[in-house]
Formats: structure tokens, sequence, C-alpha cells
């Protein structure tokens, strides 16, 4: 199952490479929001997974040593020719962020932006970033959560077939998601939508 959703993710979002900055340009704010909570420090190790086109290059100040990793090699190709404009040293690699190819503690933060609703097993993405992290780094997730506790409200459970075929679920809960993956919630906020998109910051240990 896990593989035929890596496959369509990597079809659609190949299809959808050559317009995705014009169609995440409002995201921007929130994405400077986010990554102000990771408050990077030059020569630490940051990954981002599900990278995309490498829009939170842009917000990311020179210093931070940066591998990048996302599903689909189009969005990486556009993601290494924005790095370059930036006049950044990314290392973009194409990978699966449920299995990520990097031993146990590599970096010192990860950012999770618009990938934790997309991947087609979260726990295991949310796993896998823990253990890459290293004892008290951090990881920033950006999203769309439905409220951790009480029913699912019936407009997501009415909207969630047809935008998880085209883009993104929009039923799946944090704190479920985060529960046993060794990643600790300090901080959380609402992004936009009236809490429908979240910030979270989360410590290892």
């Amino acid at each position: 199952m896990s593989a035929l959703a890596n496959f369509w993710n990597r079809v659609r979002y190949s299809s959808w490479a050559p317009f995705y900055d014009l169609i995440a340009h409002h995201t921007r704010s929130m994405r400077c929001r986010s990554l102000a909570q990771l408050n990077l420090e030059p020569g630490e190790r940051v990954l981002i997974v599900g990278a995309g086109t490498g829009l939170d290059l842009d917000l990311i100040a020179t210093g931070p040593i940066v591998t990048a990793t996302d599903l689909t090699p189009a969005m990486l190709e556009r993601l290494r020719r924005r790095a370059a404009r930036l006049g950044l040293a990314v290392d973009a690699r194409v990978m699966d962020g449920q299995a990520l190819e990097f031993a146990d503690e590599s970096f010192d933060a990860v950012i999770l932006h618009f990938i934790v609703a997309v991947i087609p097993d979260p726990v295991r993405c949310m796993r896998e970033a823990a253990r890459v992290l290293r004892p008290g780094g951090r990881a920033v997730i950006l999203d769309k959560f439905a409220p951790d506790d009480g029913p699912l409200p019936l407009w997501l459970r009415l909207l969630n077939p047809l935008a998880s075929v085209l883009a993104t679920h929009v039923n799946r809960r944090l704190g479920p998601l985060l529960a046993g993956s060794g990643l600790r919630v300090t901080h959380r906020e609402p992004a936009a939508l009236r809490g429908f998109f979240q910030i979270a910051l989360a410590m290892k240990g």
C-alpha cells in the first residue's frame, strides 16, 4: 500500500512541479513563522524532509548545513536550481521520508513542512525524523491537522476522500502521530484558517 501511495505521490507531484511555487506562494508567511521556532545557528546540520521545490531555502539564512530530501526528482531539480540562484550549498537527495537513508543522530534540526499530511505513513515519518535527530535536537512541523480530541468534524470527513486523492489528507491529528515517536511538543500554535494549519516545535528527548 505504501509503495502504491508513493508511486501516486511521485506522479502527481511531478505533474505539479512546474506550478508548485505558484500554488504554494501563500504559505511563505507560515513557513517563516515556523522556521523562526528553530532559531537555527551557523554550522547546525539541518534536514528538510519533503523539501519540494525548496521554498524554505528562501527563508533560511546562510550558515546552517542543509540537506534536502524529496520523493520526486522533478521537485528536487527545481530545488537545486533555486539553491544555485541563492548561492546555497544544499545536499539534495531523492529519498522516502518514511525510510531516511541517514545514520542515527545525524542532524541538529529537522523541518517537516507540508509533508506529514501527504506521506502515506506519517507515524513512520515522525519516528524517522526522531531517529536522525541528535539528543536535544528539534523538529518543526507545519501542516493541516484535525483537532487531537473529540469526533472528527463532519466537513473533514466529507472532504478527505477527494482531498487525499488530489493533494493531501485533511483528517490527520498531530498528537497521536507524535505519540511514541521520541519527539515531545514544546510549542504549538495556529498558523491559519482558525487552527486548521498549525505549527509545532518538538524536541527529541
